[in-house]
């Protein structure tokens, strides 16, 4: 039984349309997964990012540009079903471990982290009787090497955040850290409607957007230390923080406008520090997605994202 949102008319006559072609195209026999179950699957995900009053039209696009081989292969594997963790095995173990390699950059710690993300990615711990598997939240809107390169670079980073959580206080003294109380200064409360339009927007973003936006922005990463994270280009990630940062602009103001607020009014209430917001920036974009806590090379404005830059 689904236990995601109802689904609505327009997608289920969408999906009504596609399931056969999809089914053919995702391999989902080779791999053990059942039509229906690939059927909900597809109207999760659907009812997950279309927005609400989607057309049928809409909902048929966005179920076409979704990869149902790479989507199959996932869920079959966070299903438990070993003929797809065989494949999945062949198909990318090799590409993990190098993948590992270049964010550790040395053999063992590379192995260890790899290993890691296979027993998080099969599924070896239980939750209410059930696998849980970090495969099952593949969605198919990228391809499955690109998200997987997401995941081991938050594990490399979640693993970095625990180490530093080992230093003591005794050891911050030594190298000359001071712990004085901060002032505490009165806050003006901004517009509850720009928290949650930003709110809205955050979510509305993938986990390779929200550890790019959160490196960049909140932790000082530089585009290069990014690109090595996630093995692509430095001018890739230069691209998407610049189009990340018009995007959610837009879709800020837009959520703004739709709750009522006239555009001049909007574009003032994004002048706001956003440390006067009570929403955690740091929580909605995801803290263990972010990169390494390195010292922190600017102090995070709302306004960043309103010009689209630093």
């Amino acid at each position: 039984m689904r236990a995601g949102k109802p689904i609505s008319a327009p997608v289920q006559s969408a999906l009504s349309e596609l399931l056969p072609e999809m089914h053919d195209r995702s391999g989902c026999e080779k791999v053990g997964l059942a039509c229906e179950s690939f059927a909900e699957i597809l109207a999760d995900v659907a009812m997950k990012y279309l927005p609400t009053g989607a057309t049928q039209a809409e909902a048929r696009t966005f179920l076409l540009s979704l990869r149902v081989e790479e989507l199959a292969l996932a869920r079959a594997c966070a299903a438990g079903h070993n003929a797809a963790w065989e494949l999945f095995l062949i198909r990318y173990r090799e590409k993990l471990y190098q993948c590992a390699l270049r964010i550790a950059r040395e053999d063992s710690a590379a192995r260890d982290l790899a290993d890691t993300l296979y027993a998080e990615l099969y599924g070896t711990t239980t939750r209410d009787g059930e696998r849980v598997s970090k495969l099952a939240s593949f969605t198919g809107r990228g391809s499955l090497e690109g998200w997987l390169r997401t995941v081991l670079a938050q594990e490399f980073v979640n693993r970095y955040r625990r180490t530093r959580r080992l230093i003591s206080l005794d050891e911050e003294g030594e190298e000359g850290s001071q712990f004085a109380a901060p002032e505490i200064e009165p806050v003006p409360c901004p517009d509850s409607r720009l928290e949650s339009a930003t709110n809205t927007a955050l979510a509305s973003l993938s986990s390779e957007e929200r550890m790019v936006l959160a490196a960049y922005f909140l932790d000082g990463r530089t585009l290069a230390e990014i690109a090595r994270l996630l093995a692509v280009h430095e001018s890739t990630i230069s691209r998407k923080v610049d189009k990340l940062a018009k995007s959610l602009r837009k879709k800020i103001l837009a959520n703004m406008i739709q709750q009522g607020m006239a555009r001049r009014q909007a574009e003032e209430a994004l002048e706001v520090d956003v440390r006067d917001l009570r929403l955690d920036i740091r929580r909605s974009l995801a803290q263990e997605s972010s990169s390494p806590a390195f010292p922190r090379k600017r102090e995070t404005r709302v306004e960043a994202l309103r010009e689209g830059q630093e």
